[in-house]
């Protein structure tokens, strides 16, 4: 059941917590988008001061909001500076509206009874201003008798309703729209949400979309996205367009990209994500667990563990084996996960053709395959859903 409604007023100001309860910053305002059709308006996230620097937190990072603070689910925040985008309304300039003849006094928001980890508005308190400009509240109304706050426009409108969509929808919808459009609502979109579409979309037509925004924002969405397909993308690119978005990046982000670059594009190195869940062997099952219950973590690269000797950042230490999710449900918690490696295929080569990937996953029905270096060394894993995107005729994503 939904919890008890919270009004914005009483949210700005709050502290926004991480997950051991520790004071990040406070709350100053809430970012909500349009409405779309009968849906009520939804919290996108919360704008959060943080020594002198306004941040955004997006609403799936929250775990709960309450009269004491708005509490993080886990992991750290982005701190560069908050932007307003199209399609995005800070709840704040709402206030002090006139709505027949009365002035708005606050929105109401509840947890989504639809939606995990979201929260929408339901109801909005109108009243009147009186000495002091102390607000008076006369009554309270839903917020579909004021559904005119919340219609932003068509191209907002249209912004609502490709975030009611899954990330392949949302690509398949933004391929029917003009191309001029299309930017717009590439520039409206989130960086997360605008990696996922990416990542569905063929690489040329990811390149036109991203023409025309700035360096440092395609920057910051190359940073999201999964490192294979980012990799892929850059090398669509010129050469020195390539350097200057790299050089832009995060070193510890971009330096991975790098290094998938120097492999061709239909090899297990071009493949590959540097980023699958790795552990050293005396690393216990509970911890290898916990580890594969990362909402992040893709569906493919949950399956296993692949375990290496110290260090576990790729290239790693020499690779000793892998793990099933299945095998360490077996296995006592306090078990080391070097005690439960099961006889499994050989690594692959980083030269290894796509075609010969797809048929090492195939005969061994795997889920994700490791690849090493001649020195036994882990550099990544491709997963069954990499060569799939590569296999699949061209055009595929195009089609019904």
């Amino acid at each position: 059941m939904p919890g008890p409604p919270i009004y914005v007023s009483r949210l700005v100001g709050l502290p926004l917590l991480d997950a051991d309860g520790a004071t990040v910053g406070r709350v100053a305002d809430v970012l909500l988008g349009p409405s779309a059709a009968s849906e009520p308006p939804r919290v996108l996230g919360f704008v959060v001061s943080v020594q002198r620097r306004r941040i955004f937190v997006g609403a799936g990072r929250i775990a709960e909001v309450d009269a004491s603070g708005v509490r993080l689910a886990g992991g750290t925040v982005d701190l560069r500076h908050f932007r307003q985008r199209p399609g995005e309304l800070l709840a704040t300039s709402l206030l002090d509206r006139r709505i027949d003849g009365e002035t708005l006094h606050d929105l109401a928001l509840a947890p989504s009874a639809t939606r995990a980890r979201a929260w929408e508005v339901t109801s909005i308190a109108l009243g009147s201003v009186g000495p002091l400009r102390r607000r008076r509240t006369h009554r309270v109304i839903g917020w579909q008798d004021a559904t005119s706050l919340f219609d932003f426009g068509p191209i907002d409108r249209e912004m609502a309703r490709l975030r009611e969509m899954h990330p392949s929808d949302q690509a398949a919808a933004l391929r029917d729209v003009p191309l001029a459009r299309r930017r717009q609502l590439a520039e409206g979109m989130e960086d997360q949400e605008l990696a996922d579409v990416l990542e569905e979309l063929p690489e040329t037509d990811q390149v036109v979309l991203l023409e025309g925004l700035e360096v440092e924002r395609i920057a910051h969405v190359l940073e999201e996205m999964a490192p294979d397909d980012a990799a892929d993308l850059l090398a669509e690119m010129p050469g020195d367009r390539r350097a200057r978005l790299l050089a832009a990046m995060e070193p510890d982000e971009a330096d991975p990209l790098r290094r998938l670059l120097l492999y061709a594009a239909d090899t297990a190195g071009g493949l590959m994500t540097p980023e699958p869940l790795i552990l050293q062997p005396t690393a216990t099952v509970a911890e290898a667990l916990a580890r594969l219950r990362d909402p992040d973590l893709p569906p493919a690269l949950a399956a296993q563990v692949f375990v290496v000797s110290p260090p576990t950042e790729t290239p790693t230490g020499p690779y000793l084996g892998v793990v099933g999710f299945q095998q360490l449900l077996r296995e006592p918690p306090s078990s080391e996960v070097g005690a439960c490696l099961t006889d499994s295929p050989d690594p692959v080569g980083a030269d290894l053709s796509e075609v010969g990937v797809a048929e090492r996953l195939a005969a061994y029905n795997l889920l994700a395959v490791a690849v090493c270096d001649d020195a036994g060394r882990m550099l990544g894993a491709v997963s069954v859903d990499d060569v799939l995107d590569r296999t699949l005729p061209a055009g595929w994503r195009g089609r019904p």
